[in-house]
């Protein structure tokens, strides 16, 4: 385990956009990659790729300083150490960089991440590339949430922050896009096909699955009516931890920040025509996918499949 984490470089996950799932994986990767010795951790990412949810999966019961429904803990407890009985502080500090430097100077804010690893403490520091330049070191471990999960151990020669946030921001608009228009095949979806789906990620796109039977709703007249609610532009809006608004409709979602603002931005979306058997799971699946490659990587998905099932 330890040779594993001393040669780790890079490692790559899909990003899943449930926040059950984001949980698991989470504890994956701490089970992975995750060293006693690692004191700090860089976490990159933009709002709604999900960050919160990872670390919470990473790190159970760690608290953190800020939330998805914008509550923040005051006072910051990275900058009230020196306050508390040494004896009762706590072992990990969490740190929002972004949220806390309208407040306090970045400066300031790495030199109580300084202080803090210089006691022996764990330091959990959100949108790490922003402080890193005030720190002159890296982390132990940096993290990065996009369409992809990014994990890396960074050495003498990178990877740097700023290289794990160019990867994730450039791909997170896949991310949203691809959970978006799931959603919305979801809601014209028959509620009996519905009741009984799962989910899988494909790069820029996404995988609803569906046990015996195969569905009989038609796939060209789903695409289609998809379509029609994107060319629409209706906002897509946050209602509560498992619900999100399509429109002035409310639909039952596991990532409802993992959205597009509306449906509009979604950019060429397409299904493809027919649903593939997977024999090792035994399910049909309906596979869509988003963005300028979107046909073309549908094409290809589908000659993979094909050619699995001629050499079986």
């Amino acid at each position: 385990m330890l040779d594993r984490q001393e040669h780790h470089v890079l490692s790559s996950y899909f990003a899943p956009r449930g926040q059950k799932r984001m949980y698991m994986l989470g504890m994956q990767l701490a089970q992975l990659y995750l060293s006693p010795f690692d004191k700090l951790i860089g976490v990159i990412g933009e709002a709604g790729s999900g960050k919160s949810a990872l670390i919470r999966g990473m790190f159970p019961g760690l608290e953190l300083t800020n939330d998805d429904d914008g509550v923040y803990v005051r006072p910051l407890p990275l900058l009230d150490r020196g306050s508390r009985v040494q004896f009762f502080s706590p072992h990990t500090y969490h740190v929002d960089i972004r949220f806390e430097n309208g407040f306090t100077q970045m400066s300031v804010l790495a030199d109580a991440i300084t202080e803090a690893l210089q006691a022996g403490k764990r330091v959990i520091v959100e949108h790490f590339d922003l402080v890193y330049p005030f720190l002159g070191f890296n982390a132990n471990l940096l993290i990065g949430a996009g369409e992809q999960v990014l994990i890396a151990r960074p050495n003498l020669f990178g990877p740097a922050p700023s290289e794990i946030r160019d990867a994730v921001y450039n791909s997170l608009p896949y991310r949203l896009m691809a959970h978006t228009a799931e959603d919305l095949c979801e809601y014209l979806m028959p509620p009996e096909d519905l009741a009984r789906c799962d989910h899988d990620d494909v790069k820029h796109g996404f995988i609803i699955s569906f046990p015996d039977p195969k569905p009989t709703f038609d796939i060209a007249e789903l695409e289609r009516k998809v379509n029609e609610m994107i060319a629409a532009n209706l906002p897509i809006t946050y209602v509560d931890s498992n619900h999100v608004a399509i429109g002035d409709a409310t639909h039952p979602c596991t990532g409802p920040r993992i959205h597009v603002s509306s449906t509009g931005l979604i950019k060429n979306f397409h299904l493809l025509n027919h649903f593939i058997y997977d024999r090792f799971s035994k399910k049909y699946l309906l596979v869509g996918c988003v963005g300028d490659d979107a046909e073309k990587t549908l094409q290809t998905l589908d000659a993979q499949q094909m050619k699995s099932d001629f050499s079986m």
